[in-house]
C-alpha cells in the first residue's frame, strides 16, 4: 500500500475534494451517518478472511472472491481501468480501502510501476515487507480486477492514460497528506493575540519552514498552518469613530426618548412674565382654532410652545372671544399673559370703522391709531384723492364737500408697522369699489330712476344717517324715492331731512329749528334745495346700500322720531303733522317749559 493509503481519523481535506466521501482506512468500516459513495450507501458484502484472498502465492491483493484468475505475463496484462466510485477512488479489497485514481507520474497496473513506487513506501525502497511482494521473486503482474467490485458500473474510458487527472488541475486541491501527516485544523487564535506573521518569524530568528517539520519529530508547530499574513491590526481612529458613532446613537436616542416621554407625560414648557419688552406683532387670521393660534404665537416667539397655549385658553373661558386681526405682543410671554392680551379689544392691531361715520370722522380715527398728528389723514385725502382709486362714476365738483364721502367703506382693518394713512384709505376706497361692483350699482341706477350709480349712493348714505335700525332702511328708502317724485307736491321734491343739516353743520342733533332750515343757504341743505344734496352725507353700510337698492313698496312720504329710538312712518301729510306736534309737546317738558 502506498503513502496515499487512508488510514483513520478525520477528513483531511475540504468536502468539495473529488476524493471527499472516503470514511475509512486500511480496512476500517466507513464512519456512521457518512455516505461513501456519493450520497448512497454501500451495499456489504460477506469476504473471507484476508489468508484465504491468497491464492497460495499466485493470487494478488485485492482479488475478489469469486473470481479465480492466473497470473498473466506482464506483457499480456490487459490494459483496463479498474472501477471507481465516482470520486475518482477504485476499491482495495486485500486492504480495506480506497485507492487513488491512478496516475501516469505515480505507476499504472501493467506500466511495470506500483503506484507510489517513485516516492516509495515509507520504511523501505519498495513494497512492504522485502524488496518483493511477499512470497514472489519480483512484482507480479497486476490484476486488472483487483480491488475493483464486479457490481460497480465501469467508466466509460478510452485509453490508457486518458482518465482525468483530479490533482493535476491548477484548480485542484493538493494531494492528501498520510495519516501519520495529518493534524485537525489548528484551533482559532483570539485576534487581539495574534501577532503579524513575518515579524514573529523575524523575532524570533525561526525559519518559516518549521511549519513544515515532521509532527513525530517532536516539538514544533502544527503542520499545515498558513504561512499568509496576520490579520490586519485594528486602528485607534476607527475604534475612536466607531465609539463616537455609538455614543451619537445612543445619545440622540436618549434625547428623542425624553423629549417623547416629556410631551407625553410632562408639562408643556411655558416662559413666566409678561414677556422681554421686546414687541412683535402677531397676526390671527379669520377662523383659526386655538391651536394655530398657538402655533403662530410660537413661531413669533411670544409662548414657548403651542400646547403651553392651548392649555392655558383651555383653563380661560375668555378665549372662545378672541377676534381675528393683529395684535402687539411681546417676545417671551408667558402663555396666560399673552391669552389676556389676545381677549382683551382695545389691545386688538386694528381699526374698526363704523357704518354710517363720516368722512372727517374716518380721518381723525386713522391719525389716532396710527399715532400721527391730528389733521395728516384729511390732509393726505385732499392731496391724493385722484391717486386713491375712485370709480370712474364718482362725481367730483366744487360742490362736493369730500370726494372720498360714501367711499370709505365700513369694516375691521388690520394694521401694521407699514400702515400709512394713504395705504389705509386705499384698502377702504378699494373695498367699497368691490361690494358695490357686486351689487350692480350701475345696471340698477336707471331701474330707480337715479342719472348715475353715485346718486344710489347718496340714497344709501341717506337711509343709513336717518334710519335708526335696520328694519326701518327700507321705509326710509322709499320715502326718499317717493319724495323725489314729481308727483310729489306735498314737499315739492325735496328731501327735508334733518340729518343735512347736521352734515353742513358738522353735528348730530335730532332737533333742527325750522329757523335753521331756512337760513343755511348750502347745497346740501335739503330744506332749501330740491332733489338729491351734491354728494353722499356719509359712508353707508350693506344693509343701508340694499335698501337703497330695494325700497319697501307701502307708500310711505313722511316720518318722524318720537323717542330718538324709534321711528314712526306715515303716508299722509296730516298724519305727520300730528306726531310732529306730539313730539314738539314732548320736548319742552323735557326741557321745563
Amino acid at each position: 500500500m502506498t503513502e496515499y493509503g487512508r488510514g483513520s481519523g478525520p477528513e483531511p481535506w475540504h468536502p468539495e475534494d473529488p476524493l471527499y466521501g472516503d470514511s475509512g482506512w486500511s480496512g476500517h468500516e466507513a464512519r456512521q451517518g457518512r455516505m461513501p459513495f456519493g450520497g448512497s450507501p454501500q451495499q456489504q458484502y460477506p469476504q473471507e478472511p484476508q489468508h484465504q484472498q491468497y491464492h497460495q502465492q499466485e493470487q494478488y491483493p485485492g482479488q475478489v472472491q469469486g473470481y479465480p484468475q492466473q497470473p498473466l505475463p506482464h506483457e499480456q496484462m490487459p490494459v483496463q481501468q479498474p472501477a471507481y466510485d465516482g470520486g475518482g477512488q477504485a476499491w482495495d479489497t486485500a486492504h480495506g480501502g480506497y485507492n487513488p485514481a491512478p496516475q501516469a507520474a505515480q505507476g499504472y497496473p501493467g506500466t511495470g510501476q506500483y503506484p507510489g513506487a517513485a516516492e516509495g513506501y515509507p520504511g523501505t525502497g519498495a513494497h512492504p515487507g522485502t524488496d518483493a511482494y511477499p512470497g514472489t521473486d519480483a512484482y507480479p503482474a497486476a490484476d486488472p480486477y483487483a480491488g475493483a467490485d464486479p457490481y460497480a458500473q465501469q467508466p466509460v474510458g478510452g485509453y490508457p492514460g486518458e482518465t482525468p487527472d483530479l490533482y493535476g488541475t491548477p484548480d485542484a486541491y493538493p494531494p492528501p497528506k498520510p495519516p501519520g501527516r495529518r493534524d485537525p485544523e489548528p484551533d482559532a487564535e483570539p485576534e487581539d493575540d495574534a501577532p503579524d506573521e513575518d515579524s514573529a518569524l523575524a523575532d524570533s530568528g525561526r525559519d518559516g519552514d518549521e511549519d513544515d517539520r515532521d509532527p513525530g519529530s517532536g516539538g514544533g508547530r502544527r503542520a499545515g498552518r498558513s504561512k499568509g499574513k496576520g490579520k490586519p491590526k485594528r486602528s485607534g481612529a476607527a475604534c475612536l469613530v466607531a465609539a463616537l458613532v455609538i455614543a451619537g446613537v445612543v445619545g440622540g436616542g436618549g434625547y428623542y426618548g425624553y423629549s417623547y416621554l416629556k410631551a407625553r407625560f410632562g408639562s408643556a414648557e411655558d416662559y413666566a412674565g409678561s414677556g422681554n419688552g421686546e414687541s412683535v406683532e402677531v397676526e390671527i387670521p379669520n377662523g383659526a382654532t386655538v391651536a394655530q393660534m398657538g402655533s403662530i404665537l410660537k413661531e413669533a416667539g411670544v409662548v414657548a410652545s403651542t400646547q403651553a397655549f392651548v392649555d392655558a385658553a383651555t383653563a380661560d373661558k375668555r378665549s372662545t372671544g378672541i377676534q381675528p386681526g393683529t395684535y402687539t405682543l411681546q417676545k417671551k410671554m408667558s402663555s396666560a399673559s399673552a391669552i389676556a392680551v389676545l381677549v382683551d379689544p382695545s389691545k386688538l392691531n386694528v381699526l374698526t370703522i363704523p357704518e354710517g361715520k363720516r368722512a372727517v370722522d374716518v380721518y381723525k380715527m386713522i391719525d389716532k391709531k396710527l399715532g400721527k398728528p391730528e389733521g395728516t389723514t384729511a390732509q393726505v385725502a385732499q392731496q391724493q384723492v385722484k391717486n386713491l382709486g375712485l370709480p370712474a362714476w364718482a362725481v367730483s365738483t366744487r360742490k362736493v364737500r369730500d370726494p372720498l364721502e360714501g367711499f370709505l367703506y365700513p369694516t375691521r382693518y388690520d394694521l401694521s408697522k407699514e400702515t400709512t394713512p394713504e395705504s389705509l384709505l386705499k384698502q377702504m376706497v378699494k373695498n367699497a369699489n368691490d361690494k358695490y361692483a357686486a351689487l350692480g350699482l350701475e345696471g340698477k341706477a336707471k331701474e330707480l330712476g337715479l342719472a348715475n350709480p353715485y346718486e344710489l349712493v347718496i340714497v344709501a348714505s341717506l337711509v343709513q344717517v336717518e334710519g335708526n335700525k335696520h328694519d326701518d332702511f327700507r321705509k326710509m328708502s322709499e320715502v326718499i324715492y317717493n319724495r323725489l317724485k314729481p308727483s310729489n307736491t306735498a314737499t315739492n321734491q325735496k328731501i327735508e331731512f334733518d340729518s343735512t343739516i347736521n352734515y353742513i353743520k358738522g353735528t348730530s342733533n335730532i332737533n333742527v329749528s325750522r329757523e335753521e332750515t331756512r337760513k343755511i343757504d348750502d347745497p346740501y341743505n335739503t330744506y332749501r334745495y330740491a332733489g338729491l344734496p351734491p354728494g353722499p352725507i356719509s359712508n353707508p353700510g350693506d344693509e343701508a346700500v340694499n335698501a337703497a337698492l330695494d325700497p319697501d313698496k307701502g307708500g310711505w312720504m313722511f316720518f318722524v322720531s318720537i323717542d330718538g329710538n324709534t321711528t314712526t312712518f306715515t303716508k299722509t301729510f296730516a298724519e305727520h303733522d300730528k306726531l310732529v306736534t306730539e313730539f314738539n309737546e314732548r320736548q319742552k317738558k323735557k326741557s321745563g317749559g
